[in-house]
């Protein structure tokens, strides 16, 4: 029999011999010849060295000589060769004297022909007589024309008899229904080989242990797509390339799943996309050598989705140019996800007219990334009307960054009040960025309430600078251990103001070290003095300057003085400050005078007093009362005091 769309469908033969279809995308039905029950044992083992032709003319011979079995089995012959006319008769005269393997095979002739219910008539006929090959093509029948009670009666007739096409024919019916019976009947047609089943069966398996792991209601995608954020002060530089892969089911280095061994098994038998699946667990697993392998298979066999993802393999791997070759096999396949590959491979080498058709044949494929992508190309080259465009395009496909990202570039021109309801827009559809944006928003209309619910929501997200400010508004409502905990992720996260906070909240409570005793074992450094180290690494010139101080303390005068300088020379006034009262202890008193002058003309006080000293001990009185003003008008209030009554002083000096 032909049903469209099958992947394979047997004949029955007059000793129930079965073969499955030799490809994936056999949609014709194979005919196997049937062995003459009435010849001897000799004549058997000859026939399983004879040539076809020589299998024929033996057949031919014997049907005309009126052997049943040899006529169903030269019409079986005949019909898979597809010489309809010369088996019909043979099919027929078979079918007359009660063959019911003819009689299957008569009604797959028929319906090839456009003769359905003649066809179905004659499937009857065998079914009834036993034939499950028959049962499966009379259920497909009555199927297509939408009477499922019967096609289900007839299916599970074939499946009960152990076929396997009749299983899985079942099993979709079911599966149509949401009927839990489904499963069963899948696992049946797996287990006898039908590969279609076993990927089907595996991706009922994965999605169930997804289910259990992740509860009925959390969602999740499949496939990791492409996508950079932007922050409320400018989008970031794009990376949209995607990265291609299911999330496989299981663990990286567990062991494998029952969902595993289905899709290996269906991938063995030439399924594509199940080797696209199985490459996908081994990906994530870190197996990438076979995953490797897997997703070449596929791709080999035209799966667009495993070409891509064969590509960033590939790409990871160092070796770009074939990584190319790959996502523009998959790219002129229309995969979008391989398209958009191809766009960032070349905006970072400059072509930006290359990237450009690209990221539009994403889009024209459907990949909403693509409108997203161009308008993160556009924002980069500033072409903001254009970027605006796309940015708009994909925001209102659903592509929350997009929306994120066209809210900066309102927020940017002066329009909050057009940027609140895309940033609205893209946090409720889980864009983290998106939230802590609302957070800077509203922060800037003094809102600082609705301000930290946005702050807190990103923060739970992982995003680092929204913790910060949560940390931050903590402190300030004095809830240290909420303000430690967050800082404690900010500054895990890489946040060096984050670090230094941190650092500050644990240096507070430190017990006062008092004074130095000099021979003393130099002490551990403490977990703030880490938190401060990790802030100064990064730049942060007050945790710079604190970690002077602190190795000042310690009498580690060649640290303080590294920190300081590093501090001073990035623009601290502090360090500055600092750095020129180390050098006037070791005696180093004209270069202390040049960083004391940088940082009180950065408006520090104290070092403007420092400079007055010193100007009145080398008996410049009227430099000493320059920096005396200087210091009186800085402060704080004690360094303000201190020099009016020295620019007194040397006023009285002056007018003696």
């Amino acid at each position: 029999m032909v049903f469209m769309g099958d992947r394979a469908t047997l004949l029955e033969t007059g000793r129930f011999v079965q073969r499955h279809a030799r490809n994936a995308a056999d949609e014709i039905i194979e005919a196997v010849g049937a062995v003459d029950a009435a010849v001897d044992t000799t004549a058997e083992t000859d026939a399983d060295t004879e040539t076809e032709t020589e299998t024929e003319a033996r057949h031919r011979r014997a049907a005309e000589r009126g052997d049943l079995a040899s006529m169903s089995a030269l019409g079986a012959l005949l019909l898979r060769r597809g010489d309809l006319d010369g088996a019909e008769p043979y099919l027929r005269g078979a079918t007359a004297e009660g063959d019911r393997a003819a009689a299957n095979n008569l009604g797959v002739l028929l319906h090839q022909r456009g003769y359905a219910e003649e066809a179905a008539g004659w499937w009857r006929v065998a079914a009834v007589a036993g034939s499950a090959p028959a049962a499966h093509a009379l259920g497909r029948h009555h199927r297509e024309r939408g009477d499922e009670p019967a096609a289900e009666y007839w299916l599970r007739q074939a499946a009960e008899q152990g076929h396997a096409l009749g299983a899985y024919a079942l099993a979709d019916l079911l599966e149509h229904r949401s009927d839990v019976g489904a499963e069963r009947w899948l696992r049946a047609a797996a287990e006898q080989g039908h590969r279609e089943a076993a990927y089907r069966l595996a991706l009922a398996l994965e999605r169930r242990a997804t289910e259990t792991t992740r509860g009925p209601h959390d969602t999740g995608t499949r496939l990791r797509v492409p996508g950079t954020g932007a922050s409320a002060t400018a989008p970031a530089a794009t990376d949209a390339g995607a990265a291609a892969g299911a999330r496989a089911a299981g663990e990286p280095g567990g062991e494998p799943t029952e969902a595993e061994q289905w899709f290996r098994q269906a991938a063995a038998r030439g399924h594509r996309r199940a080797a696209l699946h199985l490459g996908a667990i081994l990906e994530h697993r870190g197996e990438l050598k076979e995953a490797g392998r897997w997703y070449l298979s596929s791709a080999k066999e035209g799966e667009a989705k495993a070409a891509c993802a064969l590509g960033f393999l590939l790409r990871d791997a160092g070796d770009e140019e074939s990584a190319a070759v790959w996502w523009l096999r998959a790219a002129q396949d229309g995969d979008g996800n391989a398209a958009n590959a191809l766009g960032a491979l070349h905006a970072a080498r400059g072509e930006q007219q290359t990237a450009e058709r690209w990221y539009r044949a994403a889009m024209d494929a459907g990949d909403v990334n693509g409108a997203y992508n161009l308008g993160l190309l556009c924002a980069a080259q500033d072409r903001i009307p254009q970027a605006e465009q796309w940015y708009r395009r994909a925001a209102y496909a659903g592509h929350r960054e997009a929306a994120n990202a066209l809210a900066v570039l309102l927020l940017q021109a002066g329009d909050a009040n057009g940027a609140e309801p895309w940033f609205s827009k893209a946090a409720e559809a889980g864009s983290v960025d998106a939230a802590f944006n609302l957070g800077i928003l509203h922060a800037g209309r003094d809102d600082d309430r609705t301000a930290l619910v946005w702050y807190e929501r990103a923060a739970a997200a992982g995003h680092t600078e929204a913790a910060l400010q949560v940390g931050i508004a903590a402190l300030r409502d004095g809830d240290e251990r909420t303000a430690e905990r967050h800082l404690r992720c900010a500054a895990g996260g890489g946040s060096a103001e984050a670090a230094f906070r941190l650092a500050s909240v644990l240096d507070a409570r430190r017990p006062d070290p008092g004074p130095a005793v000099l021979g003393a074992p130099r002490e551990e450094k403490t977990e703030c003095e880490e938190w401060y180290e990790r802030a100064a690494q990064q730049g942060h010139r007050r945790a710079q300057v604190r970690v002077g101080m602190l190795a000042a303390g310690r009498g580690d005068l060649a640290e303080a003085d590294r920190w300081y300088r590093e501090a001073a020379e990035a623009g601290s006034r502090n360090g500055a400050f600092n750095l020129g009262l180390l050098l006037a202890r070791e005696g180093s008193e004209r270069e202390a005078a040049l960083w004391w002058t940088r940082a009180a003309r950065a408006g520090h006080g104290r070092a403007a007093l420092r400079l007055a000293l010193l100007a009145a001990r080398r008996g410049e009185l009227t430099e000493g009362r320059r920096w005396c003003a200087r210091a009186v008008e800085l402060g704080p209030a004690e360094v303000a005091e201190r020099a009016a009554r020295l620019s007194e002083a040397l006023h009285q000096e002056l007018t003696a």
